[in-house]
Formats: C-alpha cells, sequence, structure tokens
C-alpha cells in the first residue's frame, strides 16, 4: 500500500515521503509570494533545513528565515520573529519544525497585523474574537517530528517569559491553510526525541479518548492512533529509517491533534507547568505522568479501555492497558520519575497552583482539585 495521499481534513495535507518538493505549490496555493520560514534552534543548521530553503530560493520565493526559536517558545521569541517578518516585507509563514517551530511559526503570522498583546487572544471565552482575521497572515506547516500535531492545530503554547506560565492562544485561522507530511524530515531524529513526540501523540490521544465530552468523530480517531503508535513507535525507535513506520508515526501525530479538541486532561495539565518551569521535554514528561493519571482516571475509564484494549492488541482490557503503558514507557527509555529530568520537590504547591488554571484541566474525567493535583505531582516527582 503506497502511504501518499492528499486529505482535506481538518485541512489540506499533502502526505506522502518526498512531498517537501512540493513548498513552492503550497506557498502558490497558500496566496503567499515572500514566505518566512521560521523553525527553532536545533533545526538552524541541520540538512533538512537548508534543502527546505535551497527549494524555496530556486523558486523565486527568497530564503526568508528565522531560528531563535526556544525548545518552550515565548514571547520574546516571538517578538523577535515578527521583528524579522515585518522588516523583510514578508506575506507568510512557513511553520517548520516540531512542536516550538510550528507553535512559534503559527503566531508569527497570527500576530503580524494584530494591534493588541498576544495574551489578548489567549484561549478563554470568546477572546479569540477580538483579533483581527483578516491581518493574520497565511501559514503552511511542515512538521519535522511525530509528536505535537501543532500543523493541524487552531492554537499555539506560548510561555510567559515573567511567569513562566504556558499559555494557550487560539484563533481559528491560525490552521495552517496548507500542510506538507514527510516522512523523510523525520528520519533522522534521534532515539530519545522519536520516544518522546511518538509518545506526545501517544498522550494527546489517550486523553482524548479518556474525556467525558462528546464527540464520537474525535473519539475514532483517538483510537485508531493509539493503535497506530503501539505498533509503530518502537519500529521507529528501533530503525529510524523505517520509513513506513515514520508515516504512520506521522500520521497519528496529526490524528493525535485533531482527537484532543475533545478535551485534553490531567497529562497536560501537570506537564504544561512542569515545562515552563523546568524546560523538560514535553513529551517525554507527558510520558512520566501518564501512569499516575491513569489510576487517578480508573474508575471513570475503565469500562471504555475495557472495550478498546482488544482492538489495541492489549489483553486485560484496562488493568492490561494500565500496565501496558509502564512497560512502553520502559522500552523506550523514559524515566519513571521526573526527579530524573531534574524536577524537583520543592515547588510543588506552586506547580499544583498552575496546574489548576491550565484548561487541561476541563477534560480530564476525574474533576481536579488541589489535593488530587497534589498527589499526583508527588507521585510522579
Amino acid at each position: 500500500m503506497s502511504l501518499t495521499g492528499n486529505w482535506s481534513y481538518p485541512t489540506a495535507i499533502r502526505f506522502g515521503a518526498g512531498r517537501i518538493a512540493e513548498l513552492p505549490e503550497a506557498c502558490i496555493a497558500a496566496g503567499i509570494t515572500k514566505p518566512l520560514l521560521v523553525t527553532d534552534k536545533g533545526l538552524k543548521s541541520m540538512e533538512i533545513t537548508t534543502a527546505a530553503l535551497d527549494i524555496l530560493d530556486a523558486a523565486g520565493l527568497g530564503r526568508g528565515f528565522f531560528a531563535e526559536v526556544d525548545p518552550n517558545p515565548s514571547e520574546v521569541n516571538l517578538e523577535a520573529g515578527l521583528k524579522i517578518y515585518r522588516e523583510g516585507g514578508h506575506d507568510g509563514v512557513i511553520a517548520f519544525g516540531g512542536g516550538s517551530g510550528l507553535d512559534l511559526g503559527k503566531m508569527v503570522a497570527f500576530m503580524a497585523g494584530q494591534s493588541r498583546p498576544v495574551w489578548d487572544f489567549e484561549d478563554i471565552g470568546d477572546w479569540w474574537t477580538r483579533a483581527d482575521a483578516d491581518a493574520i497572515a497565511p501559514i503552511i506547516a511542515v512538521p519535522t517530528t511525530a509528536g505535537t500535531g501543532s500543523e493541524v492545530g487552531r492554537a499555539s503554547v506560548i510561555t510567559n517569559s515573567q511567569t513562566h506560565v504556558k499559555k494557550i492562544i487560539f484563533h481559528p485561522k491560525v490552521l495552517p491553510t496548507v500542510v506538507i507530511c514527510d516522512p523523510e524530515l523525520t528520519v533522522g531524529m534521534p532515539k530519545h526525541i522519536t520516544a518522546g513526540t511518538g509518545l506526545d501523540a501517544f498522550a494527546h490521544c489517550v486523553e482524548a479518548f479518556s474525556s467525558p465530552h462528546y464527540h464520537p468523530m474525535s473519539q475514532g480517531i483517538a483510537l485508531e492512533g493509539m493503535r497506530l503508535v503501539i505498533d509503530n513507535l518502537p519500529r521507529a525507535y528501533a530503525d529510524g529509517a523505517d520509513i513506513e513506520a515514520r508515516a504512520n508515526m506521522m500520521s497519528a501525530a496529526a490524528m493525535g491533534a485533531t482527537a484532543f479538541q475533545k478535551g485534553l486532561g490531567a497529562i497536560h495539565a501537570l506537564s504544561h507547568p512542569i515545562g515552563a518551569v523546568y524546560g523538560t521535554h514535553h513529551g517525554t514528561t507527558n510520558a512520566v505522568c501518564m501512569p499516575a493519571v491513569l489510576d487517578l482516571n480508573a474508575p471513570k475509564i475503565t469500562e471504555r479501555f475495557d472495550a478498546a484494549a482488544g482492538y489495541l492488541g492489549i489483553e486485560g482490557g484496562y488493568t492490561g492497558f494500565r500496565a501496558f503503558v509502564q512497560e512502553f514507557n520502559d522500552s523506550l527509555g523514559i524515566p519513571r520519575k521526573l526527579s530524573e529530568m531534574g524536577v524537583g520537590d520543592d515547588r510543588i504547591a506552586e506547580l499544583t497552583a498552575m496546574a489548576l488554571e491550565d484548561p487541561s484541566c476541563g477534560g480530564n474525567p476525574v474533576t481536579l482539585d488541589e489535593a488530587n493535583v497534589t498527589a499526583l505531582f508527588k507521585a510522579v516527582i
């Protein structure tokens, strides 16, 4: 079976190995004549990045480039990117990379024509309506990891550099106009990034599937996304050049981000403040937190995982799934405690307060309060 396709859900997606060559066509489709390619510091000098710039240059689209993006991007990175965008006279953004490059690139396009600060567009109520929708520049997204799924998302996570709180900035037009999913771009990922990003996709699917909100389409996508990760992440981890496994993981990442329109939960409520305060890798942090969150949510999710486990190839229903998750983490070199990633237990009260303000709390099956969030932090640290 050929792992190539043109999809229009949730946006136009050009999926398949080698399709980065279609970047100029994607710019034409999005109405971009002078793009700014935005990526993170880690990708700044990598071959996949320079090759993408060469493709743009050869097509007469220039080499507009901004790569000063931190692993947890902040408004400081955003202001620097906006300066380059405006001074260069750019008319669209190519968000290129993992979650940080994609999120920051989308925000450069979003904020390029706005007059209010970015925090005025936090995902609270109808704050997104404050934005001038006509001033949002077109966005092309090119993921180079298989985890966050930000390429099919309508929001970005930006860390406030002053308060160290992660904020979700939302607008429907932040959804990229065109996405190029080329699994060949992920071949060079090291094992620990392959594992961490892959388990981020898995966490998105698990939490969406667990969420109590009604969204049958997301529920089905989350279930199949979990299966793809279970079947393909070990293969991609063992052999980074396994293009079929890489392609299926790239699909799973997009599926996870599509599914979590149904809701996220305590895994992300814990992970966001930990990442903001300690700078830990988001997907790896999610993976460490998952077993404890499954334990907390067990009374509410056992029945649905009893039904799902068989489809996922796991015996023993929810109990078997819970055991599998820890074994899966262990097989991929994931630490069992956040303390192994430099997280201390001296700021649990602060982390708890931050977690309880995170929008992800709203999708958790068990209502989160100070007592059970504190207990979760103690369990995972």
